[in-house]
């Protein structure tokens, strides 16, 4: 018997099928399989930020022609904490696939350190900095045994804990933005609150929980920083 394209969707990306017919057939809200679509929900989400998380940070750079307000320091810490997972992944010989997406976020977020230099003058640094990381890059992902590997691995979270901190910082420092993405912020604090779910409901690690809301805490922060400042932009401009 021929299934419904919807059907197929959701036993495919969001639940099993025996919660699809309790659901959709039978017509009753199981706790358990609600849990587990909003898992699934949430993991689709994480994938998207991860993906695209940067993307509109790195468009709305180049369509302003500024990288006005973005800390250079947040940056290099966001490098670091993208690059600790490939530097895992290549060092256990895991296939491209389970890692390619990291590969992009580490890559989108070198070019907006790279811009953020050319922006202020610095090209020359700029390209310096790029090759430097990209030997250093080479060097890791050969020679870096698996327990230096998963070291890093496990401090990456730490870096992008401190990135948020930093820029966090520097925008108050600032009283303004700049031209850090709406977008970019707002994916990334609905990333943070979907890995403290499914820590929460998973890894049973106080320590991890506890770091993953620390970070869900300041991607809100920094989101919320955005909307102040932008209001009260926006109040001072209608004032004159």
């Amino acid at each position: 018997m021929a299934t419904s394209p919807l059907k197929d969707f959701l036993v495919t990306f969001l639940m099993p099928e025996k919660c699809y017919d309790r659901i959709f057939v039978n017509f009753l809200l199981d706790v358990t399989c609600l849990k587990i679509i909003l898992k699934s929900i949430l993991g689709l989400w994480i994938i998207t930020d991860t993906f695209f998380g940067q993307l509109p940070q790195l468009i709305k750079i180049l369509w302003r022609g500024s990288a006005e307000g973005l800390s250079l320091t947040a940056g290099l810490l966001q490098l670091y904490a993208f690059s600790c997972p490939v530097v895992y992944a290549v060092a256990h010989n895991f296939p491209l696939f389970a890692w390619a997406e990291r590969f992009i976020t580490l890559t989108q977020t070198a070019v907006i350190i790279f811009l953020i230099l050319h922006y202020r003058g610095e090209t020359l640094k700029g390209l310096l900095l790029l090759l430097g990381y990209g030997g250093l890059m080479f060097l890791l992902g050969s020679y870096t045994s698996k327990a230096v590997a998963s070291v890093l691995h496990a401090s990456s979270l730490s870096g992008i804990i401190a990135s948020k901190g930093v820029q966090a910082r520097t925008n108050y420092c600032n009283g303004h933005t700049g031209q850090l993405s709406t977008l970019s912020l707002s994916l990334s604090a609905l990333g943070s609150l979907g890995f403290l779910y499914l820590s929460l409901q998973d890894t049973g690690s106080s320590l991890q929980t506890l770091s993953h809301a620390l970070s869900a805490i300041l991607s809100c922060f920094l989101r919320a920083q955005v909307y102040y400042y932008s209001t009260t932009i926006t109040n001072k401009e209608k004032s004159e």
